[in-house]
């Protein structure tokens, strides 16, 4: 009974170390920004995560797709990021994140995103976003 306790135990801190940030950090907001806006395709979570800029640029995507529905029977593409660079100014952060975008139709691209982030009283949030 002890080893399986032990066991049990061992399993759920390595558990909790395979999470990601959440999204009380800067990167952890970046980051479940990411997965709502451009893995998940689910704008109105995505709008949870901004402010300002960021937030007007996500209410006009919402504007130009409604009466689009996204839902389980749309193909999506898949999209994978990774952090290329993280840059830390005046109580804010910019992130660069590498994204590969495969389609069944369209093949394999690439894109890179900047995502600046800062500190507001509800957290941290997305202020500012571009692709190039």
């Amino acid at each position: 009974m002890t080893r399986l306790r032990v066991l049990c135990a061992a399993l759920l801190l390595l558990c909790a170390g395979c999470q990601g940030e959440g999204d009380t950090t800067p990167r952890g907001v970046a980051e479940a920004f990411l997965d709502s806006h451009y893995v998940e395709i689910d704008l109105p979570r995505s709008r949870e995560y901004t402010v300002g800029l960021a937030r007007s640029k996500v209410d006009d995507q919402l504007r130009l797709t409604s009466g689009h529905a996204i839902d389980a029977g749309t193909r999506k593409p898949r999209v994978y990021y990774k952090l290329l660079e993280q840059r830390e100014s005046g109580g804010r952060t910019a992130f660069v994140y590498q994204l590969t975008i495969r389609s069944e139709a369209g093949g394999e691209f690439s894109r890179r995103v900047l995502i600046r982030v800062r500190r507001e009283e509800a957290g941290w949030r997305v202020s500012n976003y571009m692709e190039y």
